[in-house]
């Protein structure tokens, strides 16, 4: 990031795509060796686990079906449901256990790439090994920020299922309103939830190269946000569709032949990995299009002595050090 700070305000939707494209292209060596022990992984994991729960409920399906066309309390019907029994614990056992290890992995990539961007950022010495030490003392902080974002989400749900509820009783008999509540009440909640995605990501962000973490910086990310709101919407939306869209490579390949499969799984497995590292760093880029916008003077020095902690004992600096400082154009 060869930008001076003014400068970076003014990026917009191609300008952070093209700085993500620059960087990448500046330090190849560095992102190819953080998307080798990191990036591909996760995206192994997320790619079989489409595959296996894929398998996992169609067995489930087909018990279910045979189920019920079985007579009750027979001996093949009792088979049947104790096979189910398994079947659905096995399946959920492997839900939660995908979920731990994706979120693992993908907070140790988030650590990795916005230290290596923010290292980059202030010209600080930049190794794989450096990353790599400094990573699982940075993921503890994105954990914490992660929890609270799971339990805002699990707020935001429960609050929509009471209005959707309420909504469809007082207008649910008048089949006009009913249609145009669904529609609207569908599109807020995707765009509530989606903002509240935006402001996770930032807030990650925040939680390695600032003071605050957990629900400190999703209030920090949400202040941060406004007036760039749509730049980082547009991005966002656009990484949210290249995930969508090998998603549905990988769902509608499964029908080939195992050769195709296979050349197939690889195809998928190289684009999400290259989706999963522009999207990193793209979120990394728009905090800082949204400091220097919101006329947030970066101090390189401080900030380096900030990641330089990371490497010894972490404490974390005052906020006179850390705090960006305003000032007047």
């Amino acid at each position: 990031m060869d930008r001076e700070q003014e400068e970076i305000q003014f990026l917009g939707f191609f300008g952070i795509l093209q700085e993500s494209v620059n960087i990448v292209s500046s330090w190849r060596k560095i992102f190819a060796q953080i998307t080798t022990a990191l990036i591909l992984p996760l995206s192994f994991i997320y790619l079989a686990h489409i595959q296996i729960s894929e398998f996992l409920f169609s067995e489930i399906m087909h018990n279910e079906f045979i189920l019920d066309r079985t007579p009750e309390g027979s001996g093949y019907y009792n088979k049947i449901s104790d096979v189910l029994s398994s079947e659905l614990i096995t399946f959920f056992l492997f839900k939660i256990g995908y979920f731990i290890f994706f979120m693992i992995l993908l907070l140790l990539s988030t650590s990795a790439v916005v230290y290596t961007i923010a290292c980059i950022y202030t010209a600080k010495e930049i190794t794989f090994r450096k990353v790599m030490s400094v990573v699982p003392k940075v993921w503890k902080r994105l954990m914490v920020t992660f929890i609270w974002n799971f339990i805002i989400v699990f707020a935001f749900n429960i609050i929509s299922l009471l209005l959707f509820i309420l909504g469809a009783i007082t207008l649910g008999q008048i089949p006009i309103l009913g249609i145009l509540f669904l529609i609207f009440f569908v599109l807020s909640y995707l765009v509530g939830l989606f903002y509240i995605t935006i402001i996770w990501h930032l807030a990650s962000v925040v939680s390695v190269l600032e003071e605050s973490y957990g629900l400190n910086a999703m209030r920090k990310s949400q202040n941060l946000i406004k007036g760039r709101m749509g730049v980082a919407f547009a991005v966002f939306f656009l990484v949210g569709l290249c995930f969508f869209a090998v998603q549905l490579m990988v769902v509608l390949g499964h029908d080939w032949g195992i050769g195709n499969r296979i050349g197939f799984g690889i195809v998928s497995l190289i684009l999400l990995s290259i989706a999963t590292i522009f999207g990193l760093i793209t979120q990394t880029i728009i905090y800082f299009v949204c400091k220097s916008y919101h006329h947030e003077n970066i101090d390189k020095s401080s900030l380096s002595d900030h990641l330089g902690g990371y490497l010894g004992e972490y404490v974390p600096l005052k906020a006179r050090d850390v705090q960006l400082e305003h000032f007047e154009v």
